[in-house]
């Protein structure tokens, strides 16, 4: 599974910042490594210009192979904690998906003997 981090120019993009996230998000998601192709994890500053609570959002888009993307969005007063909140956001979206998946796959039937 590739990882992508991408940061805007009013969070610190440094290497400490995007391998912490990248460790606390893979944590999270390590189950489902295998389900998917790619995660893209985009952290940003929503008002850079003031500081406040819950100014910090996270996006994470994974892409499950053969399937759609499926993004989420989340904010904290960090990026870690948004960054927290966003990979628990969407390791309970990816449980789901794969659990309805596996809800819809029929076995074959039984050949009858006589």
């Amino acid at each position: 599974m590739q990882f992508q981090f991408n940061s805007d120019s009013s969070v610190m993009g440094t290497d400490d910042v995007a391998e912490r996230i990248e460790a606390q998000v893979r944590e999270k998601l390590t189950r489902f490594e295998e389900r998917l192709t790619r995660l893209e994890v985009h952290v940003h500053n929503e008002h850079h210009h003031t500081h406040g609570n819950d100014d910090k959002g996270c996006t994470i888009e994974a892409r499950p192979r053969g399937g759609k993307p499926i993004g989420v969005t989340e904010h904290g007063s960090s990026v870690d904690a948004a960054a927290r909140k966003a990979a628990s956001t969407m390791a309970q979206r990816l449980t789901r998906l794969f659990g309805k998946e596996a809800k819809h796959r029929h076995e074959a039937r039984p050949e009858k003997v006589m």
